[in-house]
């Protein structure tokens, strides 16, 4: 538990949110006419580590721009993390798809599980996200149903628009 506490009272957490957003995006996008459970799951690694790289990219520049060219080793670290945890977010929902290809999943299976997973992934962060900054339980919930409300609209729009 000391382990998920300091994940989560780490920057990393928005990253992670930010990812777990791209991820469901992906799923939803797909569902319709999807390719295998393989080429999903290639498709969602791959964007996974798109994201991880514009991430890095992005806020080494940023840092570049801010520090000058001389980034310290603690700033590489942190940007580093934080590149890991939007690819975490993102690839997230690729679990379902590794197992939908062994056959012990249905691949209609796998995006459900994708998607409602990923809704309670972005309501879970934000839920302990509110804790751990010191919010009550109501202004915790209530930050869990702002995130999860993003998840929520993506699928939302994707219904709409289908």
């Amino acid at each position: 538990m000391p382990n998920l506490r300091g994940h989560l009272r780490s920057r990393a957490v928005s990253r992670v949110i930010y990812g777990a957003v791209v991820g469901l995006a992906l799923v939803v996008a797909l569902e319709d006419h999807p390719p295998s459970a393989t080429g999903v799951t290639a498709i969602l690694l791959g964007t996974a580590f798109a994201a991880a790289l514009a991430e890095l990219y992005s806020e080494l520049l940023g840092e570049r721009v801010h520090l000058g060219p001389g980034v310290g080793r603690g700033h590489l670290i942190a940007i580093a993390e934080n590149a890991t945890a939007v690819a975490i977010g993102a690839g997230f929902p690729a679990a379902f798809f590794v197992i939908a290809a062994t056959g012990a999943l249905e691949l209609a299976t796998a995006f459900s599980l994708a998607k409602w997973s990923g809704l309670g992934l972005l309501s879970f962060y934000g839920f302990w996200a509110g804790r751990l900054s010191g919010a009550d339980v109501k202004g915790s919930l209530l930050q869990a149903v702002a995130v999860g409300g993003i998840g929520a609209l993506v699928i939302a729009i994707k219904a709409l628009v289908h």
